[in-house]
């Protein structure tokens, strides 16, 4: 699949989300006759400026963010809602990757900071991982990468987990037990 494939589908896909009943292009639908400006044209601009903002604009962290969020969550609910297996794991998949991109992210933020542009390619990157596609960024990043690791170190991290399960649930017993003694040594002072 070329380039000029991938725009062609890209372009369809648009094309045909413009033409479904949402929220989305109802309100495209009301700016359009008041403006004059048809859909097409209003969400090109719309995505535009995001682009633009995401590059230029102060809070590009927080736009960034909530389309790498607020779109995934949305169709993650409505995953659990079907009867379809299929669409669970594939968001599933895209949490995952999320998850391991956000850690590996968190502890090298103040050198990504300074990367021009980085807001951009890290939405960029978040809709590669979201896209309608079998070779989307959360199935490959997982096939290629989380998983062999996953897989490698699975018991070591199982032996990990237990032991720190065991410690929290004694801990946490010790700590309820102490409680009861305090409280039944200043019911006897009464």
């Amino acid at each position: 699949m070329g380039v000029l494939d991938i725009l062609t589908s890209i372009k369809d896909r648009a094309e045909k989300f413009l033409n479904e009943k949402n929220v989305v292009t109802d309100f495209l639908g009301k700016l359009e006759e008041k403006t004059g400006i048809k859909k097409k044209i209003l969400a090109a601009g719309a995505v535009s400026l995001t682009g633009l903002y995401l590059v230029y604009g102060y809070g590009a962290s927080l736009v960034c963010n909530l389309i790498g969020f607020v779109y995934p969550a949305f169709y993650s609910i409505k995953a659990i809602e079907s009867a379809n297996k299929e669409d669970d794991t594939k968001w599933l998949t895209y949490w995952v990757v999320y998850g391991v991109f956000s850690l590996g992210e968190f502890f090298s933020d103040i050198f990504l900071y300074w990367f021009p542009f980085y807001y951009a390619f890290k939405c960029l990157f978040l809709l590669w991982c979201m896209a309608p596609m079998s070779w989307n960024g959360s199935q490959v990043i997982y096939t290629k990468v989380v998983r062999p690791v996953f897989l490698r170190h699975e018991a070591t991290v199982d032996n990990m987990v237990s032991d720190l399960s065991g410690k929290a649930m004694s801990a946490a017993e010790t700590l309820t037990r102490e409680g009861k003694d305090q409280r039944a040594q200043e019911e006897k002072r009464r």
